[in-house]
Order: C-alpha cells, then sequence, then structure tokens
C-alpha cells in the first residue's frame, strides 16, 4: 500500500488523538478549576441541615464548579469564630452572634450572605401547671440556659417589647444537655432554647405536649433575624461566583426540603445513622414552617432581608447586647450574592 493511501487513516487517527487530547485536557482543567469550599454548620447534623446536605450529596455543588465540604458545628459563636479564622471557607450561623462577635472583633471579616432562618428560633418554655401562660406571668420566676443562649442573650428585646424589666427574673446558667430536664422535674420555672429544639426534647422527656407553654420571641416582638449563610469576606472579593454557585445549589436544594421534607430527611440520616429519622422529619418541619417560610419570605423570597426590619433589628440588638453602633455591624449582610428573585420565591 502506498503513502497516498495511508496518509487519510494517518490523518483520521491524529484527529482522533488530538479530539481525546482536548477532552481529556479540558477535563483535567475543569477539575483544577473545582473551587474547595470548607462549610461548617452551627451544630450537629438534625433535621434543619438536610437542605445542605441534600445540595452536596444530589451534585448540585458540584454542578457549580464546587468541591464542597460540609461539617458539624458547636454553636454559631464558634461557627462565625471558625470563618473568621480561615479554618472554614463559609458557615451557618445565627445573625446575632456575628454582629455580636463582630461588635467585639472588628476583623472579624466575615459577613451574611443568606437568611435562612427568617425568623430568630428561640422561645421561653414553660409548663402551664406553673401557671405561666403570657409575659408577664414570668416576672420572680427563674430561667434557665447556658450563658451562649440565644434567647438568653436576646432576653433583654423581649422583655422590653413586653413590659417587663431586664431584671424581672432570675437566671440559672446550666448546660444544654440538662436544660430540658430541669425544667420537666419542676426544677426550674423556665427555660430558653430553639423552638424546634427545646419543643422536641421536653416531649422525649415525657412531658405531654398539652402541658408546654411556648412564647416565641417573633410572636412577642422580638425582630431579630435567626441563622444565616456567611461568608469569608476575602472569599466574597476573590471569588464571588463561588458564593453565588453556592447559594445557587443551596436554594435548589432547600425549595426541594420544602416541597418534601420526607425525602430531603434521608440526606441527613445518610450523614448520621444514628438519628431518629421521625423525630428529626418533625424538628425540619417545624424549622421550615417556624423560621424560614413566613409573611416576610413569601413577599421577598427565600434568603432575603428588607432594610427596614434589619435597622430595626440592627438598633435592638445593639441595646439588647450592649454593643457600640458601628457602619461596621450596618454592612454585615450583602444580598448581592443571592439568586435571582424569582428562584427564591415560595410556591
Amino acid at each position: 500500500m502506498n503513502d497516498n493511501h495511508r496518509k487519510p487513516g494517518l490523518i483520521k487517527r491524529l484527529g482522533s488523538a488530538l479530539l481525546v487530547g482536548s477532552v481529556l485536557a479540558a477535563m483535567t482543567s475543569g477539575a483544577q478549576a473545582e473551587t474547595q469550599i470548607r462549610f461548617t454548620l452551627d451544630w450537629r447534623f438534625e433535621g434543619p441541615s438536610a437542605p445542605f446536605l441534600m445540595a452536596l450529596e444530589k451534585g448540585y455543588f458540584e454542578e457549580e464548579g464546587l468541591d464542597v465540604t460540609i461539617d458539624s458545628g458547636n454553636g454559631s459563636a464558634g461557627a462565625v469564630t471558625r470563618v473568621a479564622t480561615d479554618s472554614y471557607d463559609m458557615g451557618f450561623a445565627d445573625y446575632s452572634a456575628l454582629t455580636e462577635t463582630t461588635s467585639k472583633n472588628p476583623d472579624t471579616e466575615v459577613t451574611g450572605v443568606y437568611m435562612v432562618y427568617n425568623a430568630m428560633p428561640a422561645a421561653v418554655f414553660a409548663l402551664k401547671e406553673s401557671g405561666i401562660e403570657k409575659p408577664e406571668d414570668l416576672k420572680g420566676k427563674t430561667l434557665g440556659a447556658p450563658v451562649f443562649d440565644g434567647g438568653r442573650k436576646a432576653w433583654p428585646s423581649f422583655a422590653r417589647h413586653n413590659g417587663l424589666a431586664v431584671d424581672d427574673v432570675e437566671w440559672q446558667s446550666v448546660e444544654p444537655a440538662i436544660r430540658e430536664t430541669l425544667l420537666a422535674r419542676g426544677e426550674l420555672d423556665g427555660i430558653t432554647g430553639f423552638y424546634f429544639t427545646s419543643l422536641l426534647n421536653l416531649e422525649a422527656r415525657g412531658v405531654d405536649p398539652d402541658n408546654i407553654v411556648a412564647l416565641k420571641y417573633p410572636d412577642y416582638g422580638v425582630e431579630f433575624y435567626g441563622n444565616t449563610i456567611i461568608a469569608r469576606n476575602e472569599l466574597l472579593e476573590e471569588n464571588p461566583e463561588a458564593v453565588r454557585g453556592f447559594l445557587k445549589a443551596f436554594n435548589k436544594a432547600l425549595q426541594e426540603t420544602i416541597d418534601d421534607p420526607e425525602a430531603a430527611i434521608k440526606y441527613v440520616k445518610q450523614r448520621d445513622g444514628l438519628i431518629k429519622e421521625d423525630l428529626e422529619l418533625r424538628r425540619l418541619k417545624l424549622a421550615l414552617e417556624t423560621n424560614v417560610i413566613t409573611d416576610e419570605t413569601r413577599a421577598e423570597g427565600l434568603g432575603a432581608v428588607t432594610e427596614d426590619r434589619m435597622a430595626r433589628a440592627l438598633e435592638d440588638m445593639v441595646a439588647s447586647y450592649g454593643l457600640e453602633p458601628s457602619p461596621e455591624l450596618e454592612a454585615l449582610f450583602d444580598s448581592s450574592y443571592l439568586p435571582p428573585r424569582e428562584s427564591r420565591m415560595i410556591d
């Protein structure tokens, strides 16, 4: 066979090799371009962590060019510190904790970018047999909570909005693990805690649901926002598209979680096989119903805040936590990284 017969085949083989080489190069380049995001939750793997874990396991982060790892946390203040010290790139934390930490440590350099809990989850819990049914019934009572508990720290706001003095109650510092037990035993008049956590814990300790009084802070004038997704300012400045991609993926998973909590809770069980699936499903539904889906999120979309309410909430936080007002505190939430409004609207 002469050279003229061999050349077309050679050219074809060379072309195929070049094509394969180009594809491999593109795949390698894409893998190298994938951005790593170290993400910390505020607490253990429980029901409310479902949308984060769903976005990870269903590949939504990967679709955005992100290599995400998600770790459990040990509290909101800890989550803020983890991100501020560059141990993590992004996280999930109470907005009040972000505000207080930034006020006391101006070099925190962390910003909220997606307000997941539109309402603060804090509540005062008591037993009906104690005679406590409304805020004024708390006068002269003893409440228990850890010193870092969000409801305890925000008590001055709750008191102010309900005609109480800050010192109308006495506080007893207790460990989180025994808070509900002490109330169930009648050793405390009341406690503060996250609504969807303390309620289920009390029931798990044998308290009749009909004997539980829950005074939820948002129902009694406290306008504080709840947990927000946070990010290092350095990441926001150097790779804003990575943050936008993370929020797009999370928002997609949150919408699916709202539509089908039963399917979403499977991702929490997959991550922690020791959880009680029915219990965590109920916790997830309570969080969605009381803190994620509100009149404001129905009007503005998931993840957003309103300027007027944020201003009132900040003024209240400054007064309640004894902080110094500053321009830095007014700039702790940036909505410019949110997905388009239409994708955040609740059906």
